[in-house]
């Protein structure tokens, strides 16, 4: 049963598009299957060894730690992201984890070595994959810029802008959005303290332009963010 899954995961990807029945076929037996549940660790960027993800359902962050402790949420991971060592070196002098966000999580993954032989062998597999990690990378990038560029409230009100054109339900200008952060996580992804974090989603409801719940988030306007 898991491996006719791990086909119909792979084949609808659009990374393996170039790959035929077969090579998926093939490529099913080296990739490992998991499934987990809301708060689990999914992987450290320490371990001995490293792996590529490719995330199948839910939701998961990647939290990048400083040597002083400190958490930041470096990405979100949503359906048919790749992550893990996706620049095919394990860097030990890395310290990051992936943590899953929401319930009925299911990866695929596949060791590092295997991946690479993957590619080696399959170039048009391998410009795919060149592109895309190319893309995630810079969205990274832009992301960080953003941060340092302008003030938490500014970084704030672009975060959830952001989030509800990409998961929110809309009706006009109202939109719900199913909230799977917590007001520490939405502060280490805006990297300001989770105090000021609080005190901006209070100013936001106290102005009209949201609720903030621990299921949901409603936003009566978003052309005001």
């Amino acid at each position: 049963m898991y491996e006719e899954l791990k086909y119909w995961y792979l084949r609808d990807h659009k990374l393996f598009w170039t790959l035929s029945m077969n090579q998926i076929k093939q490529l099913c037996i080296i990739t490992g299957f998991k499934k987990a549940k809301k708060g689990d660790i999914i992987y450290f960027s320490s371990s001995d060894v490293p792996r590529v993800f490719l995330l199948k359902k839910g939701k998961i962050k990647i939290v990048s730690v400083d040597e002083n402790g400190n958490e930041t949420i470096k990405d979100i991971i949503e359906k048919g992201d790749l992550f893990g060592e996706l620049t095919l070196e394990n860097d030990k002098n890395s310290n990051e984890y992936a943590k899953a966000l929401t319930d009925d999580i299911i990866i695929c993954s596949f060791l590092l070595s295997d991946f690479e032989d993957l590619l080696l062998r399959n170039p048009g597999l391998a410009l795919s994959y060149t592109k895309f990690v190319g893309l995630k990378l810079k969205r990274i990038k832009n992301n960080y810029a953003n941060l340092v560029s302008k003030d938490a409230k500014t970084r704030l009100l672009t975060f959830i802008k952001d989030w509800a054109e990409r998961d929110g339900k809309r009706d006009g200008n109202r939109v719900i959005i199913e909230n799977y952060l917590t007001q520490n996580d939405i502060a280490q992804i805006i990297c300001t303290s989770r105090q000021t974090a609080t005190v901006l989603l209070n100013e936001l409801e106290e102005n009209g332009l949201m609720h903030y719940g621990r299921k949901e988030i409603i936003i009566e306007d978003i052309s005001k963010f």
